[in-house]
């Protein structure tokens, strides 16, 4: 055998172990966040709130509990997170929004959310149902619906 051949084989053996460490991280980190999940849903309540204010923003800039942000991993303390300012009966508190979510909140409304400690992780309207924002279309889907229909 060449020391090409040799070369390029040990490589590749790097490479099928770290695609097995991969997988198996993965895997520990899937259970881990899904634990979590269950803990939240278990924790969450319902309460009626007025949205006052939602952005994205960095999460050492977002006025969060000083506790929360000493948690977070340093990495990601610059990452931006959708935050909601929202009057929880006579309080006004910061909340850190699911990102599937975020979209759906009106600004300047009541809505009841299901909140988990200073998390929203699911918003129904109020009086009546949420309005859903329409995705923009492509351009090509444009163009291509325009001439579909003239012809």
């Amino acid at each position: 055998m060449s020391t090409l051949s040799i070369v390029l084989l040990i490589i590749l053996i790097v490479v099928i172990g770290v695609f097995v460490a991969l997988y198996f991280l993965g895997k520990k980190l899937q259970k881990k966040q899904e634990e979590a999940q269950s803990q939240m849903q278990a924790s969450a309540q319902t309460v009626s709130i007025l949205v006052i204010d939602k952005k994205k923003m960095k999460m050492k800039d977002a006025g969060l509990p000083k506790i929360v942000v000493d948690q977070t991993p340093k990495y990601l303390r610059g990452s931006k997170v959708p935050i909601v300012k929202a009057k929880i009966g006579p309080r006004v508190l910061s909340l850190v929004c699911d990102a599937k979510v975020f979209d759906l909140i009106p600004v300047k409304k009541e809505v009841k959310a299901v909140i988990s400690g200073i998390y929203i992780m699911d918003v129904k309207g109020l009086r009546g149902n949420l309005e859903q924002k329409k995705k923009k279309e492509g351009f090509f889907k444009r163009i291509t619906g325009s001439l579909k229909k003239e012809k």
